[in-house]
């Protein structure tokens, strides 16, 4: 519930964020509701925007396109900062794909994380709206570099975009249906998801 009133906030405070006069690709999400005149499960594609930048991972939600970006927080010698290695913004696809910050209450109640530093160059992650779910930050033992991981399908995969399916409610208290997190498995490189109800 308080991943759901966080996340309702948040949206309804309007993603901000994209980038001008780039290509991008898009990405197709099923997504299902009940009719309520004749109680039949009806299936619509809602059609999102894929970020063309390096990131950790993005999450998107329904009914608009505005999206956030989690990118790696480094500074300009490219050293990670490790007080603050998660850098949250938007990309408003719903107006001119400008990049913008997240505001105050956006980072410490919905798309904000809170990072807490372990042995060995990783860090635990966890959103501000939802941290019984949680993240890694680490590098990989593939190509080097930092990624996201969690645990989808019941194995440890590269957290690349979570989706979050929202049905009515309120302001506060909005209807999520469910989250779906989708990555990509180290060992074989192919695409795995997961759906859940919060």
């Amino acid at each position: 519930m308080k991943l759901a009133a966080a996340i309702l906030l948040n949206f309804c405070l309007l993603f901000h964020t994209s980038f001008t006069n780039k290509t991008v690709s898009n990405t197709t999400t099923d997504v299902a509701t009940i009719d309520t005149a004749s109680h039949k499960l009806k299936t619509k594609a809602l059609t999102f925007p894929v970020p063309p930048v390096n990131k950790l991972f993005y999450i998107q939600r329904d009914p608009n396109t505005n999206t956030i970006i989690y990118d790696l927080n480094v500074d300009n010698r490219g050293q990670l900062d490790t007080e603050n290695p998660v850098h949250p913004y938007w990309i408003k696809y719903n107006e001119k794909g400008q990049k913008e910050e997240l505001n105050f209450i956006q980072r410490k109640f919905a798309y904000g994380v809170v990072t807490k530093p372990l042995d060995n160059g990783k860090f635990d992650v966890r959103l501000v709206s939802y941290k019984k779910y949680p993240l890694s930050l680490m590098k990989s033992a593939t190509d080097n570099k930092y990624h996201i991981y969690a645990t989808i399908a019941k194995k440890e995969a590269i957290v690349t975009r979570i989706f979050v399916r929202i049905d009515g409610g309120t302001f506060w208290i909005p209807n999520v249906l469910y989250v779906e997190v989708k990555g990509t498995d180290p060992a074989t490189g192919k695409e795995i998801m997961e759906r859940f109800k919060p």
